[in-house]
Formats: C-alpha cells, sequence, structure tokens
C-alpha cells in the first residue's frame, strides 16, 4: 500500500527485495513497431526524434501496450540518444539503419547550456503518463549508460563492436575519461528529473558493456553507473535503480556489488544458477527470456518461461525479455507469456 492508499506496484515490491505473487512483468522495447498500431501513430510525425519529442504521440506509444497486455510497468517512449542531442551533437535517425551522429570531434564542444529546456518533452511525457495510469502500474524513467553512449558519439554509428571508442578510449584515456564524466552528469540529472516528473524506478541501459574488457568494464560501465546511481539516491532516496550490463558474463556479479544497484537486468545468455546468486545477495534480478523464442511463440516459449520462471520465482524477480522485443514478434506471443508468467507465480 502507498502513502495516499493506493495499491502499491509489483515492481517496486520486487526492488525492495521481496518475493511477490504474481511476478511483475514488463518488457524493454514493449512499445513499438512490432504493433500496427503504433506503425499508424508513427506517421504522424516527420522524423523519430520528432516522435520522441512530441508528448502527445509519445503517451500514446506507451500507453498502446498497457492498453492491449496486462503488464505490470510501463517505460516511456524515448530514446536513449535524446541526451547527446540535448549536450549539442547532432543526431538523425535513418529509416530502417537506424541512428547517426555527426562523430564527436571534442568533447569539450559538448554543453549544458539548454539541456534541460531540451529534454522538457519527455519530463510533459512523464508526467501525463503517471497521471493516466492507475498507481497500481509502475512508471519507469531511463538512460542509456556513459559507456553505450559514448560509442555512438565517437563513432556516429552503433555496430563495428565499438571499435572507434574502444581505440579511442586506449588511446586517449583523459580525453574519454572528460566524455564520460560529461555523461555521468548528464545522466544523473536526466534520471532525477524524470523521478521528479513521475518515474517510480529508472532504469540504465548499458547496452554495449559486452565489448569491454576487465579493466575496461570497471573503468568504463561499473564506475560510472556506480558514480549515477550515488548522484541519483543522494538527490532521490528510495527511488530503485536498475542496471544492465549487457553481455557482462561473469561481470554481473562485480557490477552489482560496486554500483549497488536495486535491480539488474539479465540478458539471455546467463544461466539461472548465476541469476540465483544475486538473488542470494539481495538482488532483484530481471530477465530472461531470449526475444528470438518469444519471437518464435509455440510450446518452446511456454517451456522458456516455465525454465525460467521455476528458478527464479522464489526470489526477487520481474519477468523480463533479455534485450528488446523485435520488430518481426507477432503480438499474440506477448499475451502467451504474460498468460504463462501470472500462472506459473500467482
Amino acid at each position: 500500500m502507498m502513502e495516499d492508499g493506493s495499491i502499491r506496484p509489483l515492481l517496486l515490491g520486487a526492488l525492495s527485495g521481496k518475493s511477490t505473487q504474481p511476478t511483475p512483468v514488463w518488457f524493454m522495447r514493449q512499445a513499438g513497431r512490432y504493433l500496427p498500431e503504433y506503425r499508424k501513430l508513427r506517421t504522424q510525425a516527420p522524423s523519430f526524434l520528432d516522435f520522441c519529442y512530441n508528448p502527445d504521440l509519445a503517451v500514446e506509444a506507451t500507453l498502446q501496450p498497457m492498453r492491449r497486455y496486462a503488464f505490470d510497468a510501463s517505460i516511456i517512449f524515448s530514446d536513449i540518444l535524446v541526451l547527446p542531442h540535448a549536450l549539442g551533437q547532432e543526431v538523425w535517425f535513418v529509416e530502417g539503419e537506424g541512428p547517426r551522429l555527426t562523430p564527436l570531434a571534442d568533447p569539450a564542444s559538448l554543453s549544458f547550456d539548454g539541456f534541460d529546456a531540451h529534454l522538457a518533452p519527455v519530463y510533459e511525457a512523464l508526467r501525463r503518463l503517471r497521471a493516466e495510469l492507475p498507481r497500481e502500474k509502475a512508471v519507469l524513467g531511463f538512460v542509456g549508460a556513459p559507456w553505450t553512449l559514448a560509442t555512438y558519439m565517437i563513432a556516429g554509428q552503433g555496430g563495428r563492436e565499438q571499435w572507434p571508442a574502444r581505440t579511442f578510449a586506449a588511446r586517449e584515456p583523459q580525453r574519454m575519461k572528460a566524455l564520460v564524466d560529461t555523461l555521468v552528469e548528464a545522466c544523473t540529472r536526466h534520471l532525477v528529473a524524470q523521478i521528479e516528473a513521475g518515474a517510480d524506478a529508472v532504469q540504465i541501459f548499458d547496452s554495449w558493456a559486452s565489448s569491454l574488457d576487465e579493466r575496461g568494464f570497471r573503468e568504463w560501465s561499473i564506475e560510472p553507473i556506480a558514480r549515477i546511481v550515488r548522484g541519483v539516491r543522494a538527490q532521490k532516496p528510495g527511488v530503485p535503480i536498475i542496471g544492465f550490463p549487457r553481455g557482462a558474463g561473469f561481470g554481473y556479479e562485480p557490477f552489482c556489488e560496486e554500483t549497488e544497484v536495486d535491480g539488474v537486468s539479465l540478458d539471455w545468455t546467463v544461466p539461472m544458477s548465476a541469476a540465483q546468486r544475486l538473488q542470494a545477495k539481495g538482488v532483484c534480478v530481471q530477465g530472461n527470456l531470449d526475444p528470438a523464442r518469444l519471437k518464435e511463440g509455440g510450446a518452446q516459449l511456454d517451456d522458456a518461461v516455465t525454465h525460467i520462471c521455476e528458478a527464479l520465482k522464489g526470489g526477487p524477480f520481474i519477468f523480463n525479455l533479455g534485450h528488446g522485443i523485435s520488430l518481426e514478434t507477432p503480438p499474440e506471443n506477448v499475451t502467451q507469456v504474460i498468460d504463462k508468467v501470472k500462472a506459473l507465480t500467482s
């Protein structure tokens, strides 16, 4: 029960270290291109960034899967690259190919002038979303982690195993540190503002953590995220924070210990035994269904959901994917998963 007498979201119970019945469910990229109603809505904005900065469209996109499915949480429709855009870097999206940026020549060229005003539409969308949803449905904000943002900002796009960012970090570690310091501040400010706008919890996506070696993972993923966590908690104590160092492998345990996140999102390669060890340490684990299994559906999908739920439902646990929903996913497969999770964990 919340202070205002409303029902506490299941997701917040799990992130506080409790085992909930049923297990809360939400999916990364649960709003987006796999839904026909989203594809229709997308035509109302000339570009993807225009769509993200339009509160009417962003809220409607976020609500679409909440109307279709019994999700327990909703993550605001936005993009991680609004941060470099707000810092003054040129960002655009090429249809069918993904994001493009003017490669960053000098981290010192970034500026916080107009940063908050630039991101004001995101905060307005969050305020509207929180007002639209019942209190038992959690609202999530998010950012991309400094390393992941830096990979796009340096290369101008994703891919290539983040070679441009890795070589930049090896060649010019002090300039990489300057860039990461700027991004730590930007991420912290953005998360705090999202919480003030109505987010009940936030997630930090380090989507390209897998590209780092052991030393790089500690220096460019763990340490910056730990600083963000401390910065957010200093201003908004008690608001849960989820980390997602995708592809971290054996690095998940030190990541959780050193960042002190409340929850960790696991990619689909993480075995149940490793997830159980994290639960035993009080970390809420989130995940970790392979999106390919979700796309294919059928009996194998039920089997995969059962395997995860039977292993993890005894500890703090949020059912999610190991990454985002793929474009090719039939919408009815999402219903199949949610129904199965609720049947197994109620």
